[in-house]
C-alpha cells in the first residue's frame, strides 16, 4: 500500500502501527524518526524488527516516503510540524494519532496557516498502561475504533486512503468532527484517567501511613489500572482537552457532593436508585459498544 513510511516517535502507538503495517504487508519499507535523546528506543525498535531503518536527522528520515505517522505527544504536535513544513509534498499522507484533535488542528493552522488538505487528523481508541516499543503489539490495533475527524478542506483520496490502511489493519473506522470528539473523549477517556490518578494520590498518601494498598482488593486495581499510564503523555492530553475537561469535573463533583448529602442524610432510597440507574447505563454501555465478531 505504501512505498516507504515514516513514524515520527516509535513507541507503543507508533510502533504498535508499524508492527501492524508489516505482518500485514502494508509498507515495502518502515522507518522511523526521534530526537538524540530517543536513540536508545530507536535502537530497540530497529532490534526488535519494528523499524527497517532509524534517523535522527528529518532530511534523511522523510527521504521518498509517501505515509508520515505523527505518534508523538500531543504536546508535541506544532514542533514536529514545523519540522515537516520545509518537506512537506502533495505526494505524501501524513496523519497523527493523538488523543485530542482540537490542538492538533490549531498547531497546523499556527504552522502552516490552513490544515494541509493531505494531513488527516486521526485517533486509534487502543492503548496501554506501558510505554516505550518494547510494549508495541502488532494486534493493538484489532477490532478497536480509529476515529478520523475530517476538515472541510481535507482530500477524500487521502481520507480514503489512511481508512483503508486502518481497516487492513484490523481496526473499525469512524468519522467525527473536531469538537465532537475532543467532547467525547473528554467524558469517556480522559476523565477516567483524571479520576483514577486522583484516587491513588489520594490513597497513596494514606499508604504510607496505614499500608492500606496490601488490603486492597481487585475492584480497586481494576478501577485504578489506567493511572499506570505515562505520567507526561496524560498531563500533556489534560492541558490539551482543558476546555472539555474543566466543565466534567465540575460535574462530577456535584455528583459527588450529590452522593455525600445523600449519605449524610442517611436517604437509602435515592442512593439505590443512583446505584440502580448507573447501573443501567453501564449496561447499555456495554451494549451499544460491543463490537462485531
Amino acid at each position: 500500500m505504501f512505498k516507504r513510511v515514516c513514524v515520527i516517535g516509535v513507541g507503543l502507538i507508533g510502533g504498535s502501527f508499524a508492527k501492524a503495517l508489516r505482518i500485514h504487508h502494508l509498507a515495502q519499507s518502515i522507518v522511523g524518526f526521534g530526537r538524540v535523546d530517543d536513540l536508545e528506543n530507536l535502537q530497540l525498535a530497529k532490534q526488535l524488527g519494528v523499524i527497517d531503518e532509524f534517523y535522527t536527522d528529518i532530511t534523511s528520515a522523510l527521504e521518498l516516503t509517501d505515509c508520515v505517522v505523527l505518534a508523538t505527544p500531543v504536546a508535541s504536535t506544532q514542533r514536529i510540524l514545523s519540522l515537516l513544513k520545509p518537506f512537506w509534498t502533495s505526494d505524501c499522507v501524513y496523519f497523527d494519532v493523538g488523543s485530542t484533535k482540537g490542538n492538533v488542528m490549531d498547531a497546523a493552522m499556527h504552522v502552516f496557516g490552513e490544515v494541509p488538505d493531505n494531513f488527516i487528523l486521526a485517533h486509534p481508541i487502543a492503548g496501554a498502561e506501558q510505554s516505550g516499543v518494547s510494549a508495541a503489539l502488532d494486534d493493538l490495533f484489532v477490532g478497536k475504533r480509529l476515529i478520523i475527524t475530517p476538515l472541510p478542506n481535507t482530500s477524500p483520496r487521502h481520507v480514503q486512503n489512511v481508512a483503508t490502511c486502518w481497516e487492513n489493519i484490523g481496526a473499525i473506522v469512524a468519522f467525527m468532527d473536531v469538537k465532537q470528539h475532543d467532547s467525547v473523549l473528554g467524558a469517556t477517556s480522559h476523565l477516567p484517567h483524571l479520576l483514577a490518578f486522583a484516587l491513588v494520590n489520594m490513597l497513596g498518601h494514606r499508604d504510607e501511613k496505614e499500608n492500606i494498598f496490601h488490603y486492597a482488593a481487585g475492584g480497586f486495581r481494576d478501577f485504578t489500572r489506567i493511572a499506570s499510564s505515562d505520567p507526561a503523555m496524560w498531563q500533556a492530553i489534560c492541558f490539551a482537552n482543558k476546555d472539555e475537561l474543566l466543565p466534567l469535573l465540575e460535574a462530577f463533583k456535584m455528583q459527588l457532593t450529590q452522593m455525600q448529602e445523600l449519605l449524610e442524610s442517611d436517604n437509602q432510597a435515592a442512593l439505590i436508585d443512583l446505584f440502580a440507574y448507573a447501573n443501567k447505563a453501564r449496561q447499555k454501555f456495554l451494549q451499544q459498544t460491543e463490537l462485531p465478531k
